[in-house]
Order: C-alpha cells, then structure tokens, then sequence
C-alpha cells in the first residue's frame, strides 16, 4: 500500500499544464570492523559473477568524484536578481517555472516507480515496511539531486521541488496507511532528520573512497543493522554506477523532462552502462 506511487497527483500536475496529455503519452565502533570485512573482500576476490562483471566498470580511484568532466561556469546574475533571491524569491531562470516543477514531479516519479523495491527488500534484507521504502527512495532522491545541482541555478530551482514532491508522497503514503496525524506528524521530523543526515552522509561518501560510502549506506540504507559485507559491496557498486550513469545524461534534457532510467541493481551486461538513452520532448519541453 507504501509503495503506490503518486500517480493521481502526476497526472493532475500534467494535466494542468498546457499539452500536458499529449506530453504524457510522449514521456511516460561496528562500522570499522564493517569496512575492514569489506576491504577484505575485494583483496580476496570473494564476489559473485555477476558483481565481478560489473566491477571492471567501477574503480575507486576514478570515480571518488561525482564529475570529473569540466564545470560550466556560474551563472551571471544582474544585483536585482541576487538581491531577490537573498530574499527567499527567485529570479528569472532560463527556462519556464512551470516547466520545471513539472519536470521535478516526473524526476521523483522515477525514483518511486522505476525502482524495483522487492529487489533491494531481498538482496539487503530490509523490512518490508514504509521506512525501508523511504531509505530506498531517499537514496535515489539524492542522486537526482547531486546530478541537478550541476545545472545551475535552474537545477537548485528544479532540487526545491523535487524534495517537495518527496515529503507530499510520504505524507500521503502515511495517510494512506491510516497513521493518525500526531503519530505521522512525529514521523514526518524524524524523517526529515534522517534524510538530511543521510545527504550529508552520502555526499561525503561519494566523494571519498570505498570503505566512507560503504559506512554512510551502513548507517542510513541500512540503519546500522547490516552484518554481511557482500550486501555493503553490493550497494557502494550501484551507487558507483548509477552516479556513472546519471552524469552522463544530458543536463537540459533532465530539466525538460525530468527523465530517468534507472540501472538495475545487479548488472547483467555491465557494458550497458555506456549506452545512453536520450529523452524526447516536445517543443512546450514537456
């Protein structure tokens, strides 16, 4: 019942907009003794063949940066433009507000519908309960939001919404299950302290090595309960990959559309990571 996704709430967003249908059819102090178990895992090989395929992809050294590709520069911004958004407003952007609101709904859209939940319930033996659903979906929450800071302002704008979207679904999942407002409400902040805790965590994770992810996904994907190692391995290599995959996409296409397609958790074809899929939109960028 979690897990359904907002599907009510994407379709009246659409709607709304102009050309929105015809865009829908076109778009639819254990931690340490955890990280040694993992370092020694690597040293003796002990991984499955399909983890062993993908692993040629996936090298530490390389990828302890989200991007290595050049940075565009910063935007220039006239002092109005700053003074407003030191504000709390925000100023013009290059691309229509509404579009991007629309974009960040169906970029939250695919990290509740295209994952598969049963698969990371079974592979990393997680309860099958509303915050194991809202660890997975967090996880890939910030994925999207590490890819889309890069774009700028317009990308800050699109990450506003795309939280947004997030804590409207959890409230409405909570209703759903029939917790009553005092109970959801106490939910609800401990959540939000977990998810920003967790970005933190992840962010210096994906920016260091191995052994620091493995310890961030230890504590927050895993809530301090995880005791085999190979399941630790198992996740710092999808985050590794996926991290791959999504800088790679096309940064005004996923401020246009807000298309993402997600890597599978174990890779069958890890050559596959190098083909990207590019999304089509219309002329409205919808």
């Amino acid at each position: 019942m979690y897990r359904r996704p907002l599907q009510s709430a994407f379709r009246a967003a659409i709607s709304a907009c102009p050309g929105g249908r015809s865009a829908l059819g076109k778009v639819t102090e254990q931690e340490a003794c955890l990280t040694k178990a993992l370092v020694a895992c690597h040293v003796t090989g002990a991984e499955t063949p399909a983890r062993t395929q993908s692993r040629a992809l996936h090298s530490t050294r390389q990828l302890c940066t989200v991007k290595q590709t050049p940075q565009a520069s910063e935007e220039e911004v006239g002092a109005f433009t700053k003074l407003i958004e030191a504000m709390g407003f925000t100023g013009p952007l290059k691309y229509n507000k509404w579009k991007i609101k629309i974009a960040a709904l169906r970029m939250y859209t695919c990290c509740v519908e295209r994952i598969n939940y049963d698969e990371f319930f079974e592979k990393c033996s997680l309860p099958d309960t509303l915050n194991s659903w809202f660890l997975v979906a967090q996880l890939h929450v910030w994925m999207c939001l590490v890819r889309m800071r890069q774009e700028g302002r317009e990308g800050k704008y699109m990450c506003r919404y795309i939280v947004h979207s997030m804590w409207e679904d959890v409230e409405q999942r909570s209703k759903i299950m029939g917790i009553d407002a005092i109970h959801r409400k106490e939910s609800m902040r401990a959540m939000t302290e977990t998810f920003y805790a967790a970005i933190f965590g992840y962010d210096e994770g994906i920016l260091s090595d191995d052994c620091v992810l493995a310890a961030a996904l230890w504590r927050n994907l895993f809530n301090r309960q995880c005791e085999d190692p190979r399941q630790l391995e198992l996740m710092v290599e999808y985050v590794r990959k996926q991290m791959q995959f999504v800088d790679a996409l096309d940064g005004e296409d996923l401020l246009l559309t807000g298309e993402v397609k997600w890597r599978p958790l174990v890779e069958e074809n890890a050559q596959s990571i190098l083909k990207v899929a590019t999304p089509t939109y219309n002329d409205a960028g919808l």
